[in-house]
């Protein structure tokens, strides 16, 4: 992690969520016990640690990255700002999104490269990047994305198969010569001593936009809240564990099997939240042509859920929505400058079955 060695122990006495923890070379092989263990996980919790994924030297190369693009003037990263039209790649400085609908902006600064620009290196598929970046493309973030794209198609393979799928229906989905929401994100979040301070939450409650995320951190944060229950608990990290979600996409393709939960970021936990914490994650997005509807024709199994899912689940089942139209939506309504009104931040949700938990 840059510029430290060793953090501040995670509190013991905080609500910790214990998360299942699936063996991906277990998964890889078909082995049955470890793949029961991943649908377990997929379709009660929707979050799960994931092991032995080897992206480990990658990793710690990506944080060596963000760490010295984000040492870059304010001015110089602004040369390459998102803007407010939907597009998710480049950087996002602290306060360009809201994180309610009350328009609290957030406490994060970032910077988004896409899975088509680092397939694409050195062509420019859809945008450019800052030096630092550009620097560390060869070998370290190309293949860091090269990486996590064959973790998660894995995994989402497997997904396939479970939901009694043609074989390569899901991986249809996500070619990864279409164009797509797809990209590496690393996060920069500034020091939050004091604790949990409600105002002051990094990232507050969503589902994530596409199919699967790929997250490595080593500071806490990251809460979740479990069905059936209105309290937050916090994810705890795990050395050499990357942390692994399903995202609306999956959710809206399984009928609700698989489970889009609800989540957020909050300054860590206990003495951590003197520190700055930085996280990675790879979003896996379906390609920007496909409609994000229910297989229910093609898996007897997606089509018993269906029947069995709730009301407002249904209504998305059917939307008729690209993945492009989608995730454009979402990313647009989160912007400050975007906000109007209550109504454009309800307008940016997704599957969260609570949309007002902050």
């Amino acid at each position: 992690m840059p510029g430290i060695t060793a953090f501040p122990p995670f509190p013991e006495n905080v609500p910790t969520h214990p998360l299942l923890v699936v063996d991906y070379e277990l998964v890889k092989a078909r082995d049955q016990d470890e793949v029961a263990k991943l649908w377990e996980a997929a379709t009660e919790l929707g979050f799960w640690y994931l092991k032995n994924h080897g992206v480990d030297e990658e990793v710690r190369g990506m944080f060596d990255t963000g760490a010295e693009t984000m040492d870059l003037s304010f001015q110089e990263k602004m040369k390459f700002e998102q803007g407010d039209n939907g597009f998710s790649f480049g950087y996002k400085a602290a306060g360009a999104t809201v994180t309610d609908e009350t328009g609290a902006p957030d406490t994060v600064e970032f910077v988004n490269i896409a899975k088509d620009d680092a397939f694409a290196w050195p062509e420019v598929a859809r945008r450019t990047y800052p030096s630092t970046i550009n620097a560390r493309m060869d070998n370290v973030v190309v293949p860091f994305i090269k990486k996590s794209v064959e973790v998660n198609d894995m995994l989402i393979e497997v997904f396939s198969e479970l939901l009694g799928l043609p074989e390569g229906t899901l991986a249809e989905k996500h070619r990864l010569g279409e164009f797509s929401g797809s990209e590496a994100r690393i996060i920069k979040s500034p020091p939050r001593p004091g604790g949990i301070d409600e105002a002051k939450a990094a990232l507050a409650a969503h589902t994530d936009f596409g199919s699967l995320s790929f997250l490595h951190n080593t500071l806490g944060g990251l809460q979740v809240m479990v069905p059936g229950t209105d309290k937050w608990q916090y994810v705890k990290p795990i050395p050499g564990h990357a942390i692994c979600n399903v995202g609306d996409a999956l959710t809206i393709f399984s009928g609700g099997l698989l489970k889009s939960n609800l989540h957020r970021v909050v300054p860590p936990p206990g003495e951590q939240a003197f520190h700055t914490r930085w996280s990675l994650v790879f979003f896996t997005r379906p390609g920007n042509s496909v409609q994000l509807r229910a297989l229910a024709e093609q898996s007897s199994i997606v089509a018993r859920a269906v029947e069995a899912a709730p009301a407002h689940l249904r209504e998305l089942f059917e939307s008729g929505e690209t993945s492009f139209e989608w995730f454009t939506r979402r990313v647009k309504n989160m912007r400050t400058n975007n906000q109007k009104g209550v109504d454009v931040w309800r307008a940016g949700r997704g599957t969260e079955h609570r949309p007002h938990a902050a």
